[in-house]
């Protein structure tokens, strides 16, 4: 059952290191000078369409029918933004109406970028398919670094290997940029020779180590656990004067320590990160790093005291309040979440299920699903939008008082509300199993899981594997699809 678990909750992971790669191209949103006497701008009216489905084009359309300018630097830097906020498909509508709509030519950065954009929206073989019509004379470093970055985010590793291969043979391999990329991948797949054969490639060619490349040769030695590396590229990132260590680098080192058991060591990096509080221009999200990292460092104190200051210092959102009670979770202080749930609903800012989820949680695996239920209508009461996540909550905690009609109720208003390649139910359920085959009742899973089957909750292959996981012990998944629709893996 473990092993289930930690298939599941790896099928649904995110690669912090390819994140902290993609912000060597996107370091800062843009800046926009381009605005009219009153203070109107393009991208104030298109920064309010946070729906990926709806299009931006009607809003740059309208902007050139009512008269007004717009200048390739200010569409290139919409763009820069959009991806930091990682709205790609809003960001490759501008790079494509700029080039059709207001025929600016584009550079090769700017097909280095569509690259990059159409392979978050739309996937690798689309980013192939494009790269055809890119003209040869066009095909340089931006197109294949760009081109590199999809392969290797993909895991490709030998169409990687032969782009790398490529950007040498052409000159292009004179910056730590695609070594980057390779050995994120290597790292990635566990190719720990490679990673640091590329490390020799760069230092033999004289090409200097920047930030990145010392980071992930800092996670692949916190992999291992091997603490005296991490002491290592600690001590050459901080003695290289070429390296400026920011807030967000200190945050990725504490965590690392924190990984292999230094404690003591990831608070001294913490302690940094508060000493540049006042130089961050994103105090927020210092913040919740901080918050996050005490509570992981098991310093409950410390994480209060953070609290406090930031509360000093900053006017919190449902996305602090939503950190401090994540971090209390981890010390299961239920009742110190209640304190800071009562303190954001005095607030009276918007209703964010996401705040209360984390009570309706706890309450749910303390046998107290009366709590769970009451808050629940608190919130609907007060205009509150249940997620997926309350429902499977909730379901995990009738299913505990043997409550499975309410259960099998509360599955269904997930399912019902359930986004694409979103899977929030296969703990739940596999949880429900366990919860049964603890008590040695194996025909109360079954007769779950045939109601699951009538009542048209899941798909009769999905609840086949589940029955057959019942049965035998064990249970094939596959990637993570959308739960109800797909037929896949679990």
């Amino acid at each position: 059952m473990k092993l289930l678990f930690s298939l599941l909750r790896n099928s649904n992971s995110i690669s912090a290191h390819r994140n902290v790669l993609n912000r060597f191209y996107i370091s800062t949103p843009g800046n926009y000078r381009y605005r009219d006497p009153n203070g109107d701008s393009l991208y104030r009216r298109i920064s309010p369409l946070g729906d990926p489905n709806a299009s931006v084009v009607p809003v740059l359309d309208q902007w050139i029918k009512e008269g007004k300018n717009v200048v390739k630097e200010e569409l290139q830097n919409m763009i820069k933004e959009l991806r930091y906020y990682r709205r790609y498909k809003h960001a490759l509508e501008v790079s494509y109406w700029m080039t059709d709509k207001r025929f600016f030519t584009p550079q090769p950065s700017d097909i280095g970028v569509r690259i990059n954009l159409i392979f978050e929206v739309k996937g690798l073989e689309e980013v192939e398919k494009y790269l055809d019509s890119v003209p040869q004379q066009f095909k340089g470093f931006h197109i294949y670094s760009a081109l590199l970055n999809c392969y290797t985010s993909e895991k490709s590793v030998e169409n990687a290997e032969a782009i790398m291969q490529k950007v040498r043979d052409m000159g292009f391999a004179r910056t730590p940029l695609c070594y980057n990329f390779m050995m994120n991948m290597y790292y990635q797949t566990g190719n720990m020779e490679k990673m640091d054969n590329m490390m020799n490639e760069m230092e033999g060619k004289g090409i200097v180590f920047d930030q990145f490349t010392l980071m992930i040769r800092l996670s692949a030695y916190a992999a291992a656990g091997d603490s005296d590396g991490i002491d290592k590229i600690v001590t050459m990132m901080e003695s290289d004067k070429r390296i400026t260590l920011d807030w967000n680098a200190y945050t990725i080192i504490a965590e690392k320590y924190l990984n292999v058991g230094q404690t003591e060591k990831a608070l001294a990096m913490l302690t940094k990160l508060e000493g540049m509080l006042g130089t961050i221009k994103n105090k927020h999200g210092a913040f919740y790093l901080l918050l996050r990292l005490y509570a992981q460092a098991g310093k409950k104190e410390e994480l209060h005291r953070v609290w406090d200051l930031y509360k000093q210092n900053q006017k919190i959102y449902n996305k602090g309040y939503i950190s401090m009670m994540n971090s209390l979770m981890k010390f299961d202080d239920i009742e110190g979440a209640e304190q800071i749930f009562e303190e954001w609903e005095s607030r009276g800012l918007s209703y964010d299920f996401r705040i209360p989820n984390f009570l309706v949680g706890a309450y749910c695996r303390n046998g107290l699903l009366h709590k769970a239920e009451a808050l629940i209508d608190r919130g609907l009461s007060k205009g509150g939008v249940p997620s997926v996540i309350t429902w499977c909550h909730l379901a995990s905690g009738c299913i505990h008082e043997d409550q499975v009609s309410k259960a099998i109720e509360a599955l269904n208003k997930a399912i019902s509300i359930c986004p694409p390649k979103f899977v929030p139910s296969k703990e739940t359920l596999c949880s429900c199993v366990e919860y049964w085959e603890n008590k040695g009742n194996m025909e109360k899973a079954e007769e779950f899981v045939r109601s699951l089957e009538v009542e048209g909750v899941f798909s009769a292959v999905f609840c086949d594997k589940l029955r057959r996981f019942i049965n035998e012990g064990k249970l094939q998944t596959g990637p993570a699809s959308t739960v109800g629709t797909t037929e896949g893996g679990l």
